[in-house]
């Protein structure tokens, strides 16, 4: 079918409040129309062939390198995330083509070792770069990676439209308790760091669909994992929990699903129920005590701090000295991707930042261990 079909199709039958490719406010560098995709369309593509969307899959969601092959991992969370909002983006009418997009691209610039990685990362730069304003935070680092890092067409960055790289950016919300989410339509073109920085609303209904399902994609599917780990286990959970929101992960998602396309129904916001937020945000907070904050947790962050603080002063120190006598391996692939960083005259912490940032957790360990001799 060809994209003006599909633009027409759009426009008939779409929501008011959904977003339409047609009317996309574009990308950063203008480019020709694709004759048979729409831009969102060509969104999904450079994501899914990227590199990073790849490492995706040896990266892991909350438990540092699992020995069991069940255990989420990160390309597993944005492709529950996709398919949640999806589900909920077709019976509300809006546009599921942006949605697979933002929740495909979501993660893109999450480091190795999920959310431990990335706190020990923004410790790091911190302690060792006392000018640097910000330190890591995976949802800006996704920007980072989409608009600079990825390579295109014998060039980087995906040259992504506004409304993909916007709710990439503003996916994550900081307060559990969020339970209605209005877009903010009037956000600049220029705004987008500062979005990721403040944890401000996509300007898209999509994006905020993105945005709350990130949430419900984790909270019953962490339980599900730390009941493989011995840490927490569904009938662990209080009655009131239980009674609102299911048994299992299953039921969990489905609950929360319902839930979101019941509220939302007609409405330029995405809603949950406030019986529904509630009980999310006490088994998150379960969750947090429970299993991020458990003893067995505690020692993977010892591990992992281990791993990158070791990574990060061996890169910095090379990358600030220059020391090409160093001929190891991990030496020479650091120099490798140093001569192909888009940013020539990069500080040497924010050179290392993305090399350690796009590693996945077994090529940390691997570097860490050829390094150490451990």
């Amino acid at each position: 079918m060809p994209r003006v079909r599909k633009e027409l199709i759009e426009d008939a039958q779409l929501s008011p409040y959904a977003s339409r490719a047609s009317q996309s406010r574009g990308r950063v560098l203008p480019e020709p129309e694709c004759p048979v995709r729409t831009v969102y369309e060509r969104d999904v593509g450079r994501i899914l062939y990227s590199m990073p969307f790849r490492r995706l899959r040896h990266k892991t969601q909350v438990f540092f390198n699992p020995q069991n092959d069940h255990i989420c991992t990160r390309m597993e969370h944005v492709l529950y995330v996709s398919y949640l909002a999806e589900t909920i983006g077709s019976s509300l009418g809006i546009n599921t083509t942006l949605i697979r997009a933002i929740a495909l691209g979501h993660d893109l610039g999450h480091p190795p070792f999920g959310h431990t990685g990335e706190s020990v990362l923004d410790r790091l730069i911190r302690e060792r770069c006392r000018e640097c304003d910000i330190g890591f935070q995976h949802e800006l680092h996704s920007l980072r990676v989409i608009d600079v890092l990825s390579e295109h067409r014998d060039g980087f960055g995906l040259n992504l439209t506004f409304e993909v790289r916007d709710g990439i950016a503003s996916h994550c919300g900081e307060k559990w308790g969020e339970r209605c989410l209005v877009p903010y339509r009037n956000k600049g073109t220029d705004d987008l760091m500062r979005s990721a920085l403040e944890h401000i609303m996509p300007a898209t209904l999509e994006g905020c669909v993105v945005r709350i399902c990130d949430r419900i994609a984790y909270a019953g599917r962490d339980v599900e994992d730390a009941s493989r780990s011995g840490l927490l286990t569904f009938s662990d959970l209080p009655r009131d929990i239980v009674s609102t929101l299911g048994h299992n992960n299953q039921e969990i998602t489905n609950t929360l699903v319902r839930d979101v396309i019941r509220e939302s129904d007609g409405r330029d916001a995405i809603v949950m129920s406030d019986e529904a937020a509630e009980a999310l945000q006490a088994l998150i907070k379960i969750s947090v005590q429970r299993i991020y904050k458990a003893p067995k947790a505690q020692r993977y962050e010892r591990q992992v701090s281990n791993v990158l603080e070791g990574l990060f002063e061996y890169y910095v120190d090379l990358a600030t000295s220059g020391d090409r006598d160093d001929t190891s391996a991990a030496a020479k692939a650091f120099f490798n991707y140093q001569g192909r960083h888009p940013e020539i005259n990069a500080a040497p912490v924010t050179v290392v930042t993305d090399y350690i940032a796009g590693m996945t957790d077994s090529y940390a360990n691997r570097m860490f261990a050829a390094i150490y001799g451990v």
